[in-house]
């Protein structure tokens, strides 16, 4: 194979390899919520637990799933959450292995998602700095 058609074949594999990344992390985090949502019958994990975000690693070993809390007002609680929902990893992945037909099941691990706390905050930080720069500079963005 010369050198040329090796790139052409690796860039595809590449992209092969993206998909099924983010088709798996897609499938772990419709699960994931449906279960949580659905079949937990934990009082600690509550019923406003959302799954923000998946991410698959590329041998499938592990899925690091981030989810947030309603009901989880300081870190005391989220860190409960995360050790409830961590604590129940062997039923997500057995759950989730009864769901599909893949070789190996991504071994979840719960982290709680602080951007959706962090977020408006953060928002807020850059209006005021930006705010801060149009008034020193006598311009407007935004």
């Amino acid at each position: 194979m010369t050198p040329k058609k090796w790139r052409a074949s690796y860039s595809v594999l590449m992209q092969l390899a993206m998909s099924r990344d983010l088709k798996i992390a897609d499938f772990v985090r419709d699960e994931v919520a449906r279960i949580i949502q659905l079949e937990m019958r934990d009082p600690r994990v509550g019923g406003f637990v959302s799954v923000n975000d998946v991410r698959v690693s590329r041998d499938l070993s592990y899925a690091d799933i981030y989810v947030s809390s309603l009901q989880a007002n300081d870190a005391e609680e989220r860190d409960a959450l995360i050790k409830v929902l961590n604590g129940a990893a062997g039923y997500f992945r057995s759950t989730l292995a009864k769901r599909h037909n893949m070789r190996t099941t991504p071994k979840p691990r719960f982290h709680y998602d602080r951007l959706v706390e962090e977020g408006p905050r953060i928002e807020k930080l850059i209006s005021t700095a930006l705010q801060q720069s149009s008034d020193e500079d006598g311009t407007s963005h935004g």
